[in-house]
């Protein structure tokens, strides 16, 4: 996949830009750099992994591509809870598959959220696990799980075949509005 794939697998969930994000899993920041491009300048995006290496890489390249939307990293694991500011949404890209209790960490992370606070997930199309991606989820396993996290609406938003698991997908799920 290539950096317009991942545009294109966030674009559908992110109807308008700027705020304040977080990518959780982030990595060296592919779906960060698709996120940057996005929301725009005045956006605000935290990047975390627990691998500050790659966080160093990534915000090299984003300083670089993206000098007008602001970006600050933290070294920690998202499966713990994270000192974040309230957040308009969340993208958990290739990250939640290495979870094997999703429950737990969807508390966490609905809890950052603001209400009508969104979270986005691309994830591999299938429920059985390799070595290399251990706990993935398909889209009606999502759905369910995301119900059972709290989140009111969950939508499927692209999906393109993939070589590795045979699709990869993306979906928002809302945090619901207070009363």
């Amino acid at each position: 996949m290539n950096h317009q794939d991942h545009v294109a697998l966030l674009r559908p969930g992110i109807p308008t830009s700027g705020g304040v994000w977080a990518d959780l899993g982030a990595g060296t920041g592919a779906f960060t750099l698709a996120l940057a491009e996005i929301i725009g300048p005045g956006g605000e995006i935290v990047a975390v992994d627990k691998d500050g290496r790659a966080l160093d890489h990534l915000a090299a390249a984003f300083a670089a591509r993206f000098p007008q939307v602001s970006l600050s990293t933290q070294t920690a694991d998202f499966t713990r809870p994270l000192a974040l500011p309230p957040l308009d949404g969340i993208v958990m890209a290739n990250s939640l598959h290495f979870v094997r209790n999703k429950g737990a960490v969807l508390a966490l992370v609905r809890g950052y959220l603001r209400p009508n606070g969104r979270l986005l997930i691309v994830e591999y199309n299938t429920d059985r696990g390799n070595q290399w991606v251990p706990y993935p989820f398909s889209y009606p396993t999502w759905e369910r799980l995301a119900r059972h996290a709290g989140f009111a609406q969950t939508q499927r938003l692209h999906a393109r075949p993939s070589r590795f698991l045979g699709e990869i997908y993306s979906a928002a799920s809302w945090r619901a509005l207070p009363g």
